[in-house]
């Protein structure tokens, strides 16, 4: 392990699980606007909670979108909760009818409000009906933990989440852009969908992710080597990378690029977008008497002109 080296010493000074920042005086909604709108850095604007309750379906609590119903009492609700009601009003259980409450969604769509991933950088300022599709793509929204071996909640930018997998997962980690692992199991039979372990390696002023582990390939046991990047999609395709594995004079090759940490771990394995071995082949490389695993994955990352 090579948790000493300068290049993972304290990304951030007191690395702590970040959760997505909460700001009451701002409304958590919209989408399906003209993307031109989301483009432009406007002035502050505050949403009072007053009309954040006017927009927040009474039955499912969340944000209301057209066609926004109401009774003739003027109690509104979405139009996905309506059909549940049969009929009839949650709030005073008169009938419903069809009548729309055109006023509540004009006012919507007056608004325009700050990104909810403000304090992770965001400056943005979006209309109501676009805010939602913007936060599910916007560049500073917060990276998940890249670990497979626990449901960890753990969220972050990735100077944290650096932080994060050494500290609290106490990850391998090294410097480099080639690598040499040597993965042993003294009995491969009692393994099933077992993730074994995450490597973390520095090179080209960037994060990568290696893992290694064993899953079920249809009805036959088999184990998969992959990498990830820590940054967004568009940044991983300018990396490439190599696996290798072999013994007794055969060797398996893989060469790929690199999927997003955005993409959750058990979609990359189930895409099978790695360097797969099946168990016998991975046993015949072990050598031996095919009752221990004994496989070494060589590999190099090097970044595209």
């Amino acid at each position: 392990m090579a948790s000493g080296n300068s290049c993972f010493d304290d990304p951030r000074n007191k690395p702590e699980v970040i959760d997505p920042p909460r700001n009451e005086d701002v409304l958590d909604i919209g989408e399906n606007v003209d993307e031109n709108a989301q483009n432009a850095v406007k002035p502050n604007v505050a949403v009072s909670s007053s009309v954040r309750e006017l927009l927040e379906c009474p039955v499912c609590l969340n944000a209301m979108y057209p066609p926004i119903s109401q009774c003739s009492n003027g109690h509104t609700l979405c139009s996905g909760c309506k059909p549940r009601m049969h009929n009839r009003c949650p709030t005073c259980r008169h009938e419903l009818g069809n009548i729309r409450c055109l006023a509540l969604e004009k006012v919507a769509a007056s608004l325009e409000l700050q990104c909810k991933y403000q304090n992770f950088g965001c400056i943005g300022i979006y209309p109501y009906y676009s805010k939602l599709k913007h936060e599910s793509q916007c560049a500073f929204r917060p990276y998940n933990c890249p670990y497979a071996g626990s449901d960890c909640s753990a969220v972050g930018d990735i100077p944290f989440l650096v932080s994060h997998l050494k500290n609290d997962h106490k990850v391998d980690m090294h410097c480099g852009s080639t690598f040499n692992h040597r993965y042993v199991k003294s009995n491969p039979h009692e393994v099933e969908n077992a993730t074994w372990m995450l490597t973390v390696f520095s090179c080209y002023g960037q994060y990568f992710c290696l893992h290694f582990e064993a899953f079920q390939l249809g009805m036959s046991p088999a184990y998969i080597a992959f990498l990830r990047f820590m940054g967004d999609d568009n940044e991983a395709k300018n990396y490439s990378y190599s696996l290798e594995v072999g013994g007794n004079g055969r060797k398996v090759v893989f060469q790929g690029v690199p999927r997003s940490i955005r993409d959750s771990h058990r979609k990359v394995r189930d895409s099978f977008d790695g360097l797969i071995i099946q168990r016998n082949m991975a046993l015949f490389f072990s050598g031996g008497d095919r009752k221990e695993l004994k496989l070494r994955v060589t590999g190099r990352i090097w970044k595209e002109h």
